[in-house]
Parts: structure tokens; sequence; C-alpha cells
């Protein structure tokens, strides 16, 4: 399909220069194609992990888990990033922000590409086996979740709700690499989740008008004008899910003040999103790597201050 971006049109951020150019110039794309220089998504893949270890009592019995994880995430964001940039290669090239990304620009090859998601995929290995069997299980089932997200955008308007169930998996594992499953685990899941249909529906705000002409969906495409709405609403049910999760672990009012900075930092997200500008909904985005730490800081205040 040709592509229904003029080849006269000004680059757009994916293809913007930072220090990705001051490496080799055979090493730049594949940089690229992990999106080492952009690191908002393995922040938000590494913070679930840790509030999973932090709830479940880990940062005491097992602090070193949170270095594991954070490796981890950084491989296996970017074995990701490999794998849907595979598959939607054709689409990649009809978006402004996205046809310059190695694949889809012929920059590295199919075949190239799919080596690298697979010895990227072997790094992440070396931290599943860190973990204890349980974890590990949790761990495997999660690669189901990273193969199919990439269709999603073709078969369901929420392609962000998978992207919740994929992207804070790392909360299970975290969880179960101390303790054994319980409510507070399956509740600290189910707020991540709401969270990432809330930071990804402001993502996909970027690409709405380029979506559409592509045949691409997205929650923000399906929310349209209520879009604002649905992300308060995503953020509401995030820390209803966590206040319990908290609650289920430790049950005190003074823990649940804990979640009163995040609760204002949301609320910050929702009043800027009356400006929906690329550059603007960009920086809301990029400032969930600050709601992850803030829960975090919950989760850890839960169990460490007794």
């Amino acid at each position: 399909m040709a592509s229904i971006i003029p080849p006269a049109a000004k680059p757009t951020p994916d293809a913007t220069r930072g220090w990705v150019d001051r490496l080799p110039g055979g090493v730049q794309p594949y940089a690229r194609l992990a999106r080492l220089d952009r690191p908002a998504g393995s922040w938000l893949l590494f913070w679930p992990c840790a509030w999973g270890v932090a709830l479940a009592g880990g940062l005491v019995a097992d602090g070193m888990l949170l270095l594991w994880f954070g490796f981890g995430s950084l491989v296996m964001r970017s074995a990701g990033c490999v794998w849907n940039d595979i598959i939607d290669r054709d689409l990649d090239a009809q978006v402004a922000r996205t046809r310059a990304r190695p694949v889809a620009s012929g920059a590295v090859s199919v075949r190239r590409a799919l080596v690298f998601a697979v010895a990227l995929s072997l790094l992440g290995l070396l931290v599943v086996l860190q973990l204890r069997p349980l974890a590990q299980g949790v761990a495997v089932a999660s690669l189901i979740l990273v193969a199919g997200y990439p269709f999603m955008k073709r078969i369901t308007w929420w392609p962000q709700a998978w992207l919740g169930l994929t992207f804070n998996w790392g909360a299970l594992v975290g969880y179960a690499a101390i303790a054994d499953p319980d409510a507070a685990m399956l509740l600290l899941y189910a707020g991540g989740v709401a969270w990432t249909l809330g930071y990804d529906t402001i993502y996909a705000l970027q690409d709405i008008e380029d979506d559409a002409l592509a045949g691409i969906k997205s929650s923000a495409r399906a929310l349209g004008a209520r879009a604002r709405v649905g992300v308060a609403g995503f953020y509401g049910a995030a820390l209803a899910c966590w206040g319990a999760a908290l609650w289920a672990v430790r049950p005190d009012l003074l823990v649940l003040a804990g979640l009163l900075p995040l609760a204002a930092h949301f609320g910050w997200q929702v009043w800027r999103l009356s400006d929906t500008r690329p550059e603007a909904v960009l920086v809301l985005f990029r400032s969930n790597r600050s709601a992850g730490l803030l829960l975090f800081a919950a989760c850890a205040v839960a169990t460490t201050a007794r």
C-alpha cells in the first residue's frame, strides 16, 4: 500500500537526532529499533515489577531483584519493540510519527530484526533464571501477550487494554518472586492495566488523524471527544484498585494517604489534557514515569514502615 504521507513531510519525532547519532553507523539503526534513545517505555515496564517486589515485602528480603528487573525491563521492552516493528512495518510506513522506524524504512531487514529480537530475548532469559520457579512460570507466560500485542490494533478498538495486560505483567512476576499469589497481587495488576489504558490513550492521541487514514484502531479513536473523560475514568479505576491492594496488605488510612501525591499527579495530567497537540500529549505520556515512582513509594511505605 502506498504511503499516505507525502515524501516532503517534515521529520517526525522518530527521526529526531540525538546521542544515537554518535554511535557507529552500523549500530545506529539497531539502537533506534530497540528504542534505546526513548527510555520512557522501559520505565513503564519496570515500575510494575518494582511495585510487585515492594508490595510483597521484598525490598528488604531481596532488594537485588530490582536491579535484575531493571535490566530485564530494558532488554524485554527492546525485544517487544523489535517484534512490534516487524509486524507493523506496513502500517508504520503510513503514519508520520513511525515511518522512519528502521524496519518500516528498510534500514534493517526483517530477517536481521528477528535475529536481534531473539538475542534480546535470550538476555531477558538471564533475568528469569534468577527467580524462584513460581515466578519463572509467570514470567514465561507473558510471552503469549507480547506475541499477540501487535495484532490487536487490527482486531479491536482497544489495543491499549491488551498493552495494559502485557506491560503490567511484571507486577505479577515481581510479587510472585517474593510471595505466593493473593488478592493484593491481583488488585495491583488490575490497577496497572487501568493505568496503562489511561496513559496509552494519551499516547495514541498523537496519531489519531494518521491512524484514521491508515485504518488503525485505538482507544483514542474509540473515545473521540470523550478521551479526556475516559482517561480520568481509567486513572480513577487505577487508584481504586491500588488503594484496595494497599489496604489488603496493611489496612491503615495513613497507608492510603500515600496515594494522594499520585492522585494529584493524575489530576494534573487530566487537567493538561485540554491541549491535545502531539508535543503536549507526549509530555503527559512521559510524565507517567513519575507516576510509577509515586506508586512504588506508596507500596514501599506500606510494607516497610511498620
